[in-house]
């Protein structure tokens, strides 16, 4: 069965008829729309993560806070740019928020998206290895991150303090099951491949650093062929999990329409990062129809999970009558119910 989530951008700012004037509006806001989102039947509440902007950026706080106050709906990430981590204290903090949580932690990690500093990561302390590009050092931290989590030595011990045994210390807390819930945000066919063989979960979002000429649907869904074909071919034991991001709004009140109209946008394509990309097109309009379109996009119907995004500027309330619409009009069409329901008609999938 489908799963749903939200996904929230968490920005802040004095702007006209923002609801989050502050980083702190932000935050208590994002923990408020998760309680309300697990009382609709939600699935779960993602974040994204951006340094040097006025967006959610420090996650691990804001997910424990989110563990705390709920009991059932999931919480994560899409994504955590690995560049400015220590992998081996994400580990840590990783774990406890998924042991506060009691297992609900899915963690969306990358090498992050075009930002607006100028190697931001150098000012955290963290530059490439001689050799290796940015994308290269997020993914040699990625793979440390996963050793960690499933519990592989990577510290020596004293041997004084072990009886003279040479052994190597995992990090503490370890958190059994995590590893599985470990996903890579992956913008191109070569990098779901990749993030198959490390045996992470795979994210892909509205935006592919690529273009073939196909609909961003199609080929959102050949990535996807891409990453399990690549995942078979590993031998990993456990069937991995697929999740797009989508932007819907289901325009049902004149509120609605006064902010969004009446018609999204198709794709777009363009340059990003020196890179010819396809942007998704969004979903704006009359929920059924919504509905309709959505049940044929070719990769949301390959999808274990489909995140939405929100405009969180719009406050708690708005956004819970957003989702509201999502749930009720759009998203059983998809195969997706309230958790304890059944599903009447799931889509098939191509």
């Amino acid at each position: 069965m489908t799963k749903i989530g939200f996904l929230s951008f968490g920005h802040h700012g004095e702007v006209p008829g923002s609801r989050t004037p502050t980083a702190a509006d932000a935050l208590r806001q994002t923990v408020e729309l998760a309680r309300a989102a697990e009382d609709i039947g939600i699935d779960g509440a993602f974040v994204r993560v951006h340094h040097f902007e006025r967006q959610l950026a420090a996650p691990f706080p804001l997910l424990a806070a989110i563990a705390a106050t709920t009991s059932r709906i999931e919480m994560g990430t899409g994504v955590i740019d690995m560049r400015y981590e220590n992998p081996l204290y994400m580990a840590e903090e990783a774990a406890a928020t998924d042991l506060l949580s009691g297992g609900r932690l899915q963690l969306g990690v990358s090498r992050g998206s075009p930002e607006i500093a100028l190697n931001g990561a150098e000012a955290f302390g963290y530059r490439p290895a001689d050799g290796q590009t940015h994308a290269d050092a997020a993914r040699a931290k990625a793979e440390v991150f996963l050793a960690a989590i499933r519990g592989a030595g990577v510290a020596p011990a004293d041997p004084s303090r072990t009886r003279g045994r040479h052994v190597a210390l995992p990090v503490q807390p370890q958190s059994p099951g995590l590893g599985d819930r470990i996903w890579w945000g992956a913008g191109t066919r070569a990098t779901a491949e990749w993030a198959a063989a490390q045996g992470m979960n795979l994210q892909s979002s509205t935006l592919l650093t690529e273009d073939t000429g196909e609909s961003f649907d199609r080929l959102q869904a050949e990535q996807i062929l891409r990453y399990r074909e690549a995942w078979a071919a590993a031998g990993h034991e456990r069937t991995p999990l697929v999740s797009v991001s989508r932007s819907v709004i289901p325009v049902t009140t004149d509120l609605d329409r006064r902010y969004f109209g009446e018609r999204g946008e198709d794709d777009q394509v363009g340059f990003l990062d020196g890179a010819r990309s396809r942007f998704g097109r969004s979903y704006v309009g009359d929920p059924d129809r919504i509905a309709d379109e959505l049940a044929e996009d070719a990769a949301v119907r390959e999808a274990d999970y489909v995140l939405f995004t929100v405009p969180n500027q719009l406050g708690v309330e708005y956004n819970a009558h957003l989702l509201r619409s999502i749930a009720e009009r759009v998203a059983p069409a998809i195969g997706w119910a309230p958790a304890g329901h059944q599903v009447a008609a799931a889509v098939p999938s191509s």
